[in-house]
């Protein structure tokens, strides 16, 4: 994630790559002497609006040397290094141990890693697992806070690596606070699809930093005509993920739309979801 990479991946500090899912060391202590941000997916096209001449970039692509890390919306990119498998452009990188998939190939040697299925820690320390559930949607929630400030976009299509719309989601707000006390929490007992609780429970009164969005589902064709329309809207923001994650991130949404209240589940159409992060 663009946001929190730029706070928490710094140069000449080495940093261990871990799978979400199960631990396992997916990079090893790599230290980074260069972390940046890169243009947004459609800035190649947009070269043609800014150059009275033929675009100098057409044949040119960004690939990161052995000590780069680039930052993108949903994923950042290394040089495969030592982790090089040699492989064509676009092939599926799982984790060796879970066979979840982490990300996929842009060239021989160069990966891609999506911020929803990697944990990042200093090489110093040690792993400290978060719950599926919890990761994913603090993840897509902070992404949401960041591409909504720095792009004033706050329409988005969740997108698997299949090239599927999974999702539509309008963020409505970034600013809510969720108060709640030690005890309270009956509706944890729906949170259980991934065997984890999406709120920390610990102390006599939690308080998290959530979004509120509106969100529609779009498999098996579900609202098709406004996946349709949101696509060639350039106001929309798309955002890539797994497949797999985008399913995941679908069933989270309608889990939390379940446990509020049939008055508060639905505006114009839209189901309502508050994701905390």
């Amino acid at each position: 994630l663009v946001f929190t990479l730029r706070e928490c991946l710094k140069p000449q500090t080495s940093y261990i790559f871990y799978c979400q899912s199960c631990g396992d060391i997916i990079v090893k202590d790599r230290k980074f002497l260069r972390v940046l941000p890169l243009p947004s997916e459609n800035w190649s096209a947009l070269v043609e609006e800014w150059c009275c001449h033929p675009n100098p970039f057409a044949r040119s692509t960004l690939h990161p040397q052995h000590h780069d890390c680039y930052l993108g919306d949903t994923f950042f990119l290394l040089n495969s290094g030592n982790e090089s498998r040699k492989s064509k452009e676009n092939t599926r990188v799982s984790c060796k141990r879970c066979k979840t998939m982490l990300g996929e190939t842009v060239s021989s040697d160069a990966i891609k890693y999506y911020i929803t299925e990697v944990i990042i820690q200093p090489s110093e320390g040690s792993f400290s697992p978060t719950p599926r559930s919890q990761f994913v949607q603090s993840m897509v929630a902070q992404c949401l806070v960041e591409l909504s400030s720095s792009k004033s976009t706050f329409r988005f299509t969740i997108k698997g690596d299949d090239g599927r719309v999974y999702i539509l989601i309008w963020l409505l707000n970034s600013d809510t606070l969720l108060v709640e006390s030690l005890g309270s929490s009956s509706s944890h007992s729906v949170f259980t699809l991934f065997g984890d609780a999406f709120m920390p429970t610990s102390g006599p009164v939690e308080t998290w930093n959530a979004v509120k969005v509106l969100y529609q589902p779009c498999i098996k064709n579900r609202n098709k005509d406004l996946a349709d329309a949101w696509e060639s809207d350039i106001g929309v923001h798309s955002l890539k993920f797994p497949s797999e994650t985008c399913l995941e991130l679908l069933l989270i949404l309608g889990l939390s739309t379940t446990s509020l209240p049939p008055s508060l589940r639905y505006m114009n159409s839209f189901q309502v979801r508050n994701s905390c992060y």
